[in-house]
């Protein structure tokens, strides 16, 4: 009797997990596929789009962004993204702050680009010693050296969106004109570190901005080319203090770069509807070379849009510049001593190679011109 009691007892069990089971099957079987998962953390909150320009000082024409990983972070949330606009309707100006904004806060790009007919692995290169300087002092940069025929397809790429850009390019009747333009096409959308190919490294750039200068506070690093301090300055040089640009260090985007090529395409388009273009040497540093950049890089530091002109106490001018022997530190751009990009030259207080201001040699071979009239005004 105890036995078949024991039995029955063994047989409710069986039969109660057996139901139990069944039962827990029966209900899964008709949960809807779409009910929430139990523990499951819910979605997080759509970004709000009401501060979206909110902290864009630098430029007031455009809206910060970063290229640094660690901005994906929890204290550096992604920005939202800007709202498509018709380029057709801006001004040239306004078409290239919305391609290319301009944000000081990032890094310098590791970007030596420069330019020649032909690239290092081709027999006709003959700057291989120049051209190795650069890379021996920046490991990790990329380096490229640009042809003419890589030029055009690369800047149809980055500009096509802004053809009056790719028109004023084409226009442009000689490769000096061309090499001129590039170096700020180039600067403006990539960034970087532009380097006429006749050039050579003496210091790496990560030694340009002074210790005691945030790199985060500076967009642009330039030097001075040019400081006659003669009576006959101008039979040799366009301006009072020229600044080169056979060396340019930017971040993307700089109004610098954005108004000197708005100048220089208004400047080839025009010249184009009338026919007329530049038949002497003056007229190329004129109309894209250090004259027309000098210019541009004075209109900045003395624009309102950028700088507070109430505080100053007059307009920067070549006075500001004139026989500095260390960096000058304008807003957000840097201006580096004669030293700096022509050591060795011997006049206009220019220390020699071994300067600790010496960043990078030129060897002046003005290839564009004819050898009669190469290194005219050297002595």
């Amino acid at each position: 009797m105890a036995s078949r009691k024991m039995l029955s007892f063994k047989r409710a069990i069986v039969f109660a997990v057996f139901f139990l089971t069944a039962f827990i099957l029966l209900r899964r079987s008709h949960t809807n596929a779409n009910d929430p998962e139990p523990f499951r953390k819910p979605p997080p909150k759509p970004a709000d789009t009401s501060n979206q320009h909110a902290g864009a000082k630098h430029d007031p024409s455009t809206a910060s962004y970063t290229t640094e990983v660690e901005s994906l972070s929890k204290d550096k949330p992604v920005p939202p993204q800007k709202a498509l606009e018709d380029m057709s309707k801006m001004s040239l100006y306004d078409k290239l702050a919305y391609q290319y904004p301009y944000d000081v806060e990032t890094k310098f790009p590791a970007y030596i680009w420069q330019t020649w007919k032909w690239t290092p692995a081709s027999g006709e290169f003959t700057f291989r010693d120049q051209e190795a300087s650069w890379t021996t002092l920046h490991p990790g940069f990329v380096h490229e050296v640009i042809t003419d025929q890589v030029a055009v397809h690369l800047l149809r790429l980055l500009y096509a969106s802004i053809p009056e850009v790719l028109e004023a390019y084409d226009a442009l009747p000689q490769p000096v004109l061309k090499a001129d333009f590039f170096r700020y096409l180039i600067l403006l959308a990539r960034g970087g570190i532009y380097s006429d190919i006749d050039t050579y490294a003496i210091r790496s750039a990560l030694e340009w901005i002074p210790d005691s200068v945030p790199k985060e506070s500076i967009g642009l690093v330039i030097g001075i080319e040019a400081d006659p301090d003669r009576p006959d300055w101008a039979d040799w040089y366009s301006r009072r203090i020229q600044f080169c640009q056979w060396t340019i260090q930017a971040k993307p985007g700089h109004p610098v770069l954005r108004d000197i090529v708005a100048r220089i395409t208004k400047e080839t388009l025009k010249r184009k509807r009338e026919g007329l273009f530049v038949s002497k040497d003056k007229s190329v540093v004129e109309f894209t070379g250090p004259a027309v950049w000098t210019d541009t890089i004075f209109d900045y530091f003395n624009d309102p849009r950028y700088f507070d002109m109430g505080a100053s106490q007059g307009n920067i001018t070549y006075l500001n510049f004139t026989k500095i022997v260390s960096p000058k530190k304008v807003g957000d751009v840097i201006v580096l001593p004669i030293t700096s990009f022509s050591p060795g030259v011997q006049q206009m207080g220019a220390g020699d190679y071994d300067d600790p201001m010496a960043f990078v040699k030129h060897d002046f071979e003005g290839t564009w011109k004819p050898e009669s009239e190469r290194h005219i005004g050297e002595n």
